[in-house]
Order: structure tokens, then sequence, then C-alpha cells
């Protein structure tokens, strides 16, 4: 999985690339793999302010649909107009041609709180390992579950 230098990242799974006091922002390749092929993208309007933390957008994906949040303020300057007709190419290129929109940044002071590309990676495999442990308590669950009604078929 790629995390490329350059970049900060939010606990999200948004990406950014600041340009002096612009920032393109996108999710992330661990994002589209979690949400699976997307099939449509929802984006502001330029002109529109997105505020940290909250939803500025939405991608839905054959799996399901998530709100994209705002790692930063600003106010909207483009929006990829690629992705309404072709939001699979968030999938395919997610650092590249799958960009979502580039903002005006309002508060500078918002990057302090993006994770570099290597504390990102470690925040994936924590998630990636937390994920692993659920997904072992729902099989023993699980295992837990048919005995009991194999019990209960014995009675």
């Amino acid at each position: 999985m790629e995390f490329p230098e350059g970049l900060k990242y939010s606990k999200e799974h948004e990406w950014v690339l600041v340009e002096g006091t612009s920032a393109t922002i996108g999710i992330t390749e661990f994002a589209q793999e979690e949400l699976g092929d997307i099939v449509f993208v929802e984006l502001p309007e330029v002109g529109e302010k997105i505020v940290k933390d909250d939803p500025f957008g939405a991608v839905e994906s054959v799996k399901a649909v998530s709100d994209i949040y705002a790692p930063v303020s600003g106010e909207v300057l483009e929006t990829n107009e690629i992705l309404p007709d072709n939001p699979e190419t968030i999938n395919d290129d997610p650092y590249g041609d799958g960009w979502m929109v580039r903002v005006e940044l309002s508060d500078i002071d918002d990057l302090k709180d993006l994770m570099d590309a290597d504390e990102y990676a470690e925040y994936v495999a924590q998630q990636k390992e937390d994920d692993d442990e659920e997904d072992e308590d729902e099989d023993e669950d699980d295992d837990e579950e048919e005995e009991d009604e194999k019990d209960d078929d014995d009675k």
C-alpha cells in the first residue's frame, strides 16, 4: 500500500497536498480499498467553504456510502470535474487523477493535526490490526453460537 511522502494525512483517511496557501484533497489508497469499487462521488461547489472535521462530500461504493471529512478549512477553488462521470478514477489513482477538491486554506494551523506518511502508515497498520482482532472475536462468537445451537439441538 502506498503512502506518498510530501502529503499530510487525516485519521479519516484523507490526504492533503499543500502548495503555498492552497491544498488539494483526496482520499487515501487505504480508504478506497476499504470502500471497494466507487460508483458515485458528491463534491461541494466552487466557492463553498469547507470546515475542518466536517463532511464536505460523499463517496458511494458497491459496499457503502461514506462521508468525506475536511482535513482542513477553506474555500473550494476547484473540484475534480472528471469524478462525477468517472468515479472509478479514485480507485485507479487516488493520489493523482483521483483528487477531489482544491481549497484556499483559511487556517494554516489546521495542518498541525495531520500525520506525515510514516505516522499514517503506522496508523493504518494499527487499524488493520484492530480490524483483524475484531474479525477473530466475531469468528469466536460465531463458533460459540454454533456450539450453543448444537447443544440445543441435542436436548
